[in-house]
């Protein structure tokens, strides 16, 4: 695998996480439809398990199956708590302690974990001053977006702030965790479906028990319709894009979706829903874009060599300058009484 941190993403790797952003910007308004009618952990346990059918199905669609390997099922395990199991119930409880915004900002702290956590379990993910520039960069952007008024609730309700930023820490270690798929040889389609099989395993007794959810009230359309949203593009499609990435691009580049997310939470918000645009957006999306250009690195690089104004050429102009050595000033001016003076 290529060094991740200290090389340029490709065009197609960009284009791929931006996707992923907008796929998980949506969750944020599934979240808030379904939690309206059901609880945290069932919400999750059907999340997961709608989603591992509808992969499970794709990948026998296109004639493969899910691997038998102890050591593969094992990593499945590891991700299934660190990718799905903690962070969406941590997540999810959170949301319903704290404004989705503030939840928004403490969750792209993702990269900054990333980038720690990269820094000091791996050897080709290493921290460079660059990209610890850009991620502050881009957290800022995404306090600036949010707006000052949802940060006069930090510190209110610290145990579900506290619970997003082990989301986010769980999410940091999960990326990195998760490269192993790659190592291993699992597809991406066969990794995203492994892991959500393995959640909802796990989270299904406990959301039977708990939330005993044949006790609630039946749901609306429009809950089923967040659930499945959730499900089959917040969930099943995002984590064939997330494996693709990881592999390709490293867990620290793939971290930089959390900075995107609030971007087109607010950018679906005014086309869909008709919500109005601040300036604090426009300039919170500007230093979001300044951070991920300074992570990027290219357009720094194209600035530093950007070639210097050509010097005059005192052979053509006929000037000599105080610069020029004796012999070729002569040369150039080729003035037998300047020669004989000089």
């Amino acid at each position: 695998m290529p060094p991740a941190v200290n090389r340029t993403m490709t065009g197609a790797e960009w284009g791929l996480l931006v996707g992923l952003s907008v796929l998980w910007g949506g969750s944020f308004f599934f979240n808030r439809v379904a939690l309206q009618a059901l609880p945290p952990l069932t919400l999750v346990t059907l999340r997961v398990g709608l989603a591992a059918l509808l992969l499970t199905l794709v990948v026998r669609g296109q004639g493969g199956r899910l691997p038998r390997d102890r050591r593969i099922w094992a990593a499945f395990l590891g991700m299934r708590l660190l990718n799905n199991a903690v962070p969406f119930s941590l997540i999810v409880w959170g949301q319903t302690h704290i404004a989705s915004g503030l939840a928004a900002i403490l969750n792209a702290t993702t990269p900054l974990w990333t980038v720690i956590v990269a820094h000091g379990l791996t050897t080709d993910e290493r921290m460079t001053g660059r990209r610890l520039a850009g991620v502050l960069i881009g957290l800022c952007g995404v306090a600036v977006m949010v707006g000052p008024a949802v940060l006069g609730g930090l510190g209110t309700d610290g145990l579900a702030q506290g619970a997003i930023l082990a989301a986010a820490m769980s999410y940091a270690v999960a990326g990195v965790f998760g490269r192993r798929f790659a190592r291993m040889g699992v597809p991406p389609l066969v990794t995203a479906a492994g892991q959500v099989t393995a959640s909802s395993l796990l989270l299904a007794p406990l959301a039977l028990a708990l939330d005993r959810p044949w006790t609630l009230m039946p749901p609306g359309l429009p809950v089923w319709g967040a659930v499945l949203g959730l499900a089959a593009l917040s969930t099943a499609l995002a984590y064939v894009l997330f494996f693709r990435l990881l592999a390709s691009a490293g867990a620290t580049n793939l971290a930089l979706v959390t900075f995107l997310i609030p971007v087109w939470a607010i950018i679906l918000g005014a086309l869909v829903l008709g919500e109005h645009l601040d300036p604090r957006h426009s300039a919170g999306m500007g230093l979001v874009a300044a951070g991920l250009a300074a992570i990027d690195g290219r357009l720094l690089d194209r600035l530093r060599r950007r070639p210097a104004r050509a010097a005059p050429d005192h052979a053509a102009t006929g000037r000599c300058s105080r610069s020029s050595t004796v012999p070729r000033c002569l040369r150039r001016t080729g003035n037998p009484r300047r020669r004989k003076r000089l």
